[in-house]
């Protein structure tokens, strides 16, 4: 079975094939490249993973006892903070996840917690498991939704969404420069019959962006829509202060990312939480919290080295930082 090496989510047995026509170059893009999607149901969960940057977490979790991996997907993370002697906190909103995890993990030196990151019931665990480390791999899953059959699908967003919403999607979450004309080909198509598998975007693509677009287009243009369907954004800046304040005093966060946005987020995020004063500019008194929350640990974000880009090739958009609560309130 073909695995995603991030999110450890093997193909939907049922998925429609993604090969295109004969007669043209490309194919889209196969786990390694971005992985492939289904727009509605659950996929079920391969038990082989390869975690991505191994060697950074490892060094970035050296000493810790309590560890959160937030986003458990495959279990890699989570063996290897165990390997460590630390107590792990695995969370994933996928059960499918949450399952293949606790059946290649077990229960020794573990407990689970199912739901996204950022809700109210994970935070409260997380929060009363007083951890010391906590980690986020924002692998792409291979499921277009991650609510357990709830919720919106990337068909709903496909066959609903005007011309406007689709292309500044596209712009802002793919950086595509021809968002326009591929929203423009979208609204069309869907007036002949609805979006309803994989192929059907895939083919909007190659007419679109024409006969030379390829698997790096499609891996962006299906992680956009992953992005919205998911709320991963939103979930992201409502999550990242919550779980900061779950750590000890002195505790570590890592967040390892995979698209321009999340970057910027937890760039932001970590150099404001880095400063002394966040008042306003020209402010003449202070009047915020006047010292930093802790230190960025990572000047500038860990890549992965050619070794490991050859031999896992979704890891070669993966950047993690790191940041370091204050040890004294």
């Amino acid at each position: 079975m073909p695995v995603c090496h991030t999110g450890g989510r093997g193909f939907e047995p049922r998925q429609p094939r993604l090969n295109p026509p004969r007669g043209t170059t490309h194919q889209a893009p196969p786990a390694t490249a971005g992985g492939a999607f289904v727009f509605s149901g659950s996929a079920p969960t391969s038990d082989y993973h390869v975690p991505v940057l191994a060697a950074a977490v490892r060094s970035w979790a050296e000493g810790g006892r309590r560890a959160v991996d937030a986003t458990v997907g495959g279990g890699g993370h989570a063996a290897l903070l165990r390997e460590l002697g630390a107590d792990v906190l695995a969370v994933d909103r996928d059960p499918d996840a949450i399952a293949a995890a606790r059946t290649r993990l077990g229960e020794d030196g573990i407990r689970y917690s199912t739901g996204p990151f950022g809700s109210a019931k994970v935070l409260g665990t997380v929060a009363a498991f007083r951890p010391d480390r906590i980690l986020l791999d924002l692998g792409a899953p291979l499921d277009m939704r991650m609510a357990g059959g709830r919720g919106l699908t990337a068909a709903d967003l496909l066959n609903t969404w005007p011309v406007e919403r689709l292309a500044q999607g596209f712009a802002e979450l793919a950086d595509e420069r021809r968002a326009k004309r591929l929203a423009q080909v979208i609204v069309k198509r869907r007036g002949n019959a609805p979006f309803v598998t994989s192929d059907d975007l895939v083919n909007a693509i190659r007419e679109a962006l024409g006969p030379r677009s390829g698997p790096p287009d499609f891996a962006r243009l299906f992680q956009a829509l992953r992005i919205v369907v998911n709320q991963e954004l939103e979930q992201l800046e409502l999550g990242l202060p919550a779980l900061r304040a779950a750590l000890v005093p002195g505790g570590r966060m890592a967040v390892i990312t995979y698209h321009s946005g999340e970057d910027r987020i937890v760039k932001h995020t970590f150099r404001e939480w880095g400063r002394r004063c966040v008042c306003p500019p020209g402010q003449p008194v202070c009047t915020c919290r006047g010292r930093p929350l802790g230190r960025v640990l990572t000047k500038r974000p860990v890549r992965p080295g050619a070794a490991e880009v050859r031999a896992n090739p979704r890891a070669r958009s993966a950047l993690l930082r790191a940041f370091e609560v204050a040890h004294e309130a």
